[in-house]
């Protein structure tokens, strides 16, 4: 069963690299994925999206449809504004609280979670370059689109060895915070 996903933020926020880990996991594990990026000329502070399909078959059209993706995470403002519409009525999108203030119109076409992944990062990871994982853990488990341990996996390929065990922190925290929704 295909399942279609939407990170989105600023660029240098990481999220084109959760996306990739997600799409990896998948391909990994026997299936088919495909990852679609969107970004700005900027390198860091233009709206970023990345789509995520996963599927058990093989995916002829590469692109989400909008309007009927299932599940979003946003980390800034204008990345929420500018690709919440693709998300399917009652679809859930997870928000950082402390960046991203969703409508009372979102709060009813959509179903909002709101973490603050940035403020966990920082605070409680000690190194706000891991937001991407506390999101990434959040994702996989309020999402359920892929096997966790698979994903879990792929990330500590994927991470740079030397900030390997802050990674598997960051995104054991995000889960942490994501099952206590």
């Amino acid at each position: 069963m295909r399942k279609q996903l939407r990170f989105s933020g600023v660029g240098g926020q990481g999220v084109l690299l959760a996306g990739e880990i997600l799409a990896q996991a998948k391909i990994e594990s026997g299936g088919f994925a495909v990852k679609a990026s969107s970004y700005t000329s900027q390198v860091r502070g233009g709206p970023t999206k990345v789509d995520i399909l996963l599927d058990e078959k093989e995916i002829f059209y590469p692109y989400a449809m909008e309007g009927s993706i299932d599940f979003m995470l946003s980390t800034a403002q204008i990345g929420y504004d500018q690709f919440k519409s693709g998300i399917k009525q009652g679809g859930l999108i997870v928000i950082d609280s402390n960046l991203v203030k969703p409508s009372d119109e979102d709060r009813e076409r959509f179903r909002v979670i709101e973490i603050p992944m940035i403020s966990i990062a920082k605070n409680e990871i000690g190194n706000v370059v891991t937001q991407s994982v506390v999101a990434l853990g959040i994702a996989v488990e309020l999402s359920k689109a892929i096997d966790r341990d698979l994903v879990f996996e792929m990330m500590k390929k994927k991470v740079p060895s030397k900030v390997l065990d802050l990674n598997i922190k960051a995104f054991e925290v995000g889960e942490k915070y994501a099952k206590a929704q």
